[in-house]
């Protein structure tokens, strides 16, 4: 067996999972994410707004953390009927944004790491290219059963598109001690017993790390909120009627050293396998009920002596 044929072997059993994030930086985040998924058994794809795709083809849907969310969206009905009935538009590809990708798996966590080091403040935007393109690709995956995770922003998303809401500052949660922000564990997380949560982590109380200014307030329809900090911040949703739909308000891409933490990966792949299996096997039906005329030519043309 030749190497390319190995490796697309290697490809074709890796479920596919979409990874969404920004066109500006967000190199770091798609770093680790990518490599959580690829050690967990899946086939990472990024997905930006630059760079858009529908569900289609995918086994599995990760929703990256970043911007805040449009607060339009889940205070102005209109605004995310609006987002969900736009199509979605594929810009067009240069050579240099193809060099680009490579160049961003060796730079971007360089850089990131460097910030951490240096401390610097955090700073968070609006990107309705970014809210556009997510909320499509939840929709999409919703109608399908994909499995999908939400990290951060991607939980609060997730919740938005359920028509439920958000907290757009969190500082009367932490009047008397300061919102740590770090990419190592600096809050400590009750889970709910019971959870899919719970039962993906193994535990019901996990240390996390804390990057983010938003949080869940009122869970959408079919949203149960699974997991809060002492101060009853929101920390963990899911959803009660899909397969597998759950969203972490922390990082857990950069604490993949910790098992707790690889296990929502795992479960993630888990999931996406068994619809890849199920995609397969009803291709398979579909292939002997009604069978291509080249390949009954074919079967017809081995068959002669």
């Amino acid at each position: 067996m030749g190497f390319l044929s190995h490796k697309n072997r290697i490809n074709r059993d890796r479920p596919t999972i979409g990874i969404t994030g920004p066109d500006r930086g967000g190199g770091a985040a798609w770093f680790f994410t990518a490599l959580s998924v690829w050690l967990a058994g899946g086939r990472p794809v990024r997905i930006t707004p630059a760079r858009p795709r529908t569900a289609d083809g995918l086994q599995g849907l990760i929703i990256g953390g970043g911007a805040d969310v449009d607060p339009s969206t889940y205070e102005q009905e209109h605004v995310l009927d609006e987002y969900l009935q736009k199509t979605l538009q594929q810009p067009g590809k240069s050579s240099l944004k193809r060099i680009g990708r490579f160049v961003r798996w060796v730079y971007y966590p360089t850089v990131f790491l460097v910030r951490k080091l240096l401390s610097r403040k955090l700073t968070f935007g609006l990107d309705r290219e970014r809210d556009h393109l997510e909320f499509q690709l939840i929709d999409q995956a919703v109608r399908k059963d994909l499995p999908v995770m939400g990290i951060c922003r991607g939980a609060q998303l997730m919740n938005v598109y359920f028509r439920g809401t958000l907290y757009k500052r969190l500082h009367d949660f932490y009047t008397e001690a300061p919102n740590p922000a770090s990419i190592f564990p600096v809050k400590t997380v009750r889970i709910q017993p019971g959870s899919r949560l719970e039962q993906v982590l193994g535990t019901q109380e996990l240390e996390v790390n804390a990057l983010h200014n938003q949080a869940v307030k009122e869970p959408g329809q079919g949203m149960a909120i699974v997991a809060r900090e002492p101060n009853q911040v929101v920390q963990g949703i899911e959803h009660t009627a899909q397969s597998f739909m759950i969203g972490v308000q922390w990082h857990p891409e950069y604490l993949i050293q910790l098992k707790e933490h690889r296990r929502l990966f795992q479960a993630l792949v888990q999931q996406a396998r068994q619809v890849q299996q199920q995609i397969e096997e009803a291709d398979m039906q579909e292939a002997l009920a009604h069978p291509k005329a080249e390949v009954l030519q074919e079967l017809e043309a081995g068959a002669e002596p």
